[in-house]
């Protein structure tokens, strides 16, 4: 996998962000002008809470639309990688890091909200520093990778199977 590739998002997620995406930027959007409109017609907007309070909210959906936009624009969407051992974005990975035993899946964080059967799994980007280190290793392989405390953490491979929702 290039890192020009998007994040890994199963279908589930996908169609889930794209919803939020069409909200945000539909009528959401409009609502959040129609109050920005109501509170500047009220006169002064030094001193009109709702004016900046809609405005400040403006600017956190607008930054949300971005994200979701540049998101589902890149991403990788569906299939689960091929069962072969080799870590990638999709993959559940078991691995000993420094000492810890720890399974989590490579993909993008919005994936975390699609696990089902009460799950408690955690998620790590392929960019990530310990996802860029373990991506295209095999299970058995041991490997070390400057976290960006300055330490080196060990991490030996246990297992990596493609991700099921």
């Amino acid at each position: 996998m290039s890192t020009n590739e998007g994040a890994w998002l199963t279908q589930e997620a996908y169609d889930r962000l794209k919803k939020e995406l069409d909200h945000l930027s539909g009528p959401y959007r409009q609502e959040i002008v129609d109050r920005i409109e109501q509170a500047r017609s009220e006169g002064d907007l030094k001193e009109n809470g709702g004016y900046h309070a809609a405005r400040e909210e403006q600017g956190k959906n607008e930054g949300r639309i971005n994200q979701l936009t540049q998101l589902l624009e890149n991403a990788q969407v569906g299939e689960a990688p091929a069962d072969d051992g080799v870590i990638e974005a999709g993959m559940v990975v078991t691995a000993d890091i420094a000492g810890d035993e720890m399974t989590f899946l490579m993909g993008s964080r919005e994936v975390a909200e699609d696990l089902t059967g009460g799950e408690d799994i955690e998620v790590f980007s392929e960019r990530s520093p310990m996802g860029a280190a373990i991506r295209g290793h095999k299970v058995g392989d041991e490997l070390t990778y400057k976290a960006p405390n300055g330490k080196n953490i060990k991490v030996k491979i246990l297992d990596a199977k493609p991700f099921h929702n």
